[in-house]
């Protein structure tokens, strides 16, 4: 698919501005149909969401919409960019972002694509509405947990630059399952040594027990276990 060229086109579509609630999710509403996009806002705002629509994946990523918490509901087949280009494109761009396709010109290849790359489902029209806002909900609900993740990888990134190096290497053994005795011997220290810079770890890292520390480790990216075993 070639989809390069219409993302790259210059468009200035309406968002709604961040006021108190930055969080609140919001519904994001691609297709080239202007009725469907209204009776699908319609929907959501029935059900307590809050919607946001736009006529070509263009416009969208033109705006500042997809860093928001929420989901996506995308017509598949749209002039220039396809629904399925924008799954692509996210997907590139390490924002896996929950979709919901809803087509009236859907295949079976097409929606086995659309799942396999990740998709919450695949919808046809007409599509009773309850099915829809089930499909929304799964897909708010796995951006909260993506996000719950994201936020505490970060957290613990953060904490983890606070330790000492002795207290990093101490915890990279803590996490190998290794005895203090075991790792004193390796560190060339004493076992009373191990435990205080165990306990300080365990201090700047916010946790209050063995298991939660080895947790928040095996929370870190691979690369900074990589920088740990090498340092």
């Amino acid at each position: 698919m070639k989809a390069e060229q219409p993302f790259l086109r210059p468009s200035t579509p309406s968002l709604p501005r961040r006021g108190s609630e930055p969080e609140q999710p919001i519904v994001i509403i691609v297709d080239d149909d202007a009725s469907v996009r209204e009776a699908l806002a319609e929907l959501m705002l029935s059900a307590g969401l809050r919607p946001i629509t736009f006529a070509s994946i263009r416009e969208l990523l033109d705006a500042d919409a997809l860093d928001r918490p929420g989901c996506l509901i995308l017509d598949v087949r749209m002039p220039g960019a396809s629904g399925l280009d924008l799954q692509s494109h996210l997907a590139q761009t390490g924002n896996p972002k929950p979709i919901v396709f809803l087509t009236g010109h859907g295949d079976i290849p097409m929606s086995v694509q659309a799942m396999k790359a990740g998709a919450v489902d695949f919808l046809t029209k007409p599509v009773r509405d309850q099915t829809l806002l089930d499909a929304v909900a799964a897909g708010i609900a796995i951006d909260a947990t993506r996000r719950a993740a994201a936020a505490a990888v970060k957290r613990n990134v953060e904490l983890f630059a606070g330790l000492t190096q002795r207290e990093r290497q101490v915890l990279s053994e803590v996490a190998r399952g290794r005895f203090n005795k075991q790792i004193a011997f390796d560190l060339g220290i004493s076992e009373v040594t191990v435990k205080l810079h165990r306990g300080n770890a365990m201090r700047k890292m916010q946790v209050a027990s063995i298991s939660a520390l080895i947790r928040a480790w095996e929370t870190l990216p691979a690369s900074v276990h990589d920088v740990q075993a090498t340092g």
